[in-house]
């Protein structure tokens, strides 16, 4: 699979600074992530939001990507990846293919990975927040996204889980700024 993919840099501060878009063609793209290019937003679909990190120092969607379909999955597993610097730009927002078509994730393992791969959207951080914390720019953007997807889809706080919140995993870390993220989602 051959992914198109542009890079669109926004002035405003408050919202997400690159956003590359899976399947797109680079020339005319929503500046919004939460607009799929391929699908009418399915909200009735949406529930929850778990946030993972991919494990790795570097990377971008491609390698995760191929890392998953090793795993046997048909796709980038994620909805949206924001990177690092090492792989993909430093807070650059990755939109999958899987919310452009409005499609379950493959992000989820326990006992309700059905239900979270099914309504809940997967966010991947590039790199191991069991090493080390993600970038400041990486936590800007991922708060301003999760944001955004709780306005746009009436998703709770409550319902925006870390992966080691869903499965017996570590993901997406110690170094993780639990308080200070969950502070910061709307209520």
């Amino acid at each position: 699979m051959t992914l198109v993919t542009g890079l669109l840099i926004l002035g405003d501060e408050s919202g997400p600074r690159g956003i590359v878009a899976a399947g797109v063609a680079p020339t005319v793209r929503s500046t919004d992530p939460i607009a799929p290019s391929q699908a009418v937003l399915d909200s009735q679909r949406w529930k929850g939001i778990v946030v993972h990190h991919s494990g790795r120092p570097v990377g971008d969607a491609d390698s995760i990507e191929r890392e998953h379909l090793s795993f046997g999955y048909a796709s980038l597993g994620y909805h949206f990846v924001i990177g690092n610097g090492h792989g993909l730009g430093d807070g650059a927002v990755f939109v999958g293919s899987r919310w452009n078509l409005q499609q379950p994730g493959a992000h989820a393992g326990g006992a309700k990975s059905d239900w979270h791969n099914e309504h809940a959207i997967g966010i991947c951080l590039v790199g191991n927040g069991d090493r080390r914390p993600f970038t400041e720019r990486q936590m800007r953007e991922l708060v301003s996204l999760v944001r955004r997807l709780q306005q746009e889809l009436d998703i709770s706080a409550s319902a925006v889980r870390l992966h080691a919140d869903v499965a017996a995993v570590s993901s997406p870390g110690r170094f993780f700024p639990v308080a200070e993220f969950e502070s910061q989602l709307l209520r």
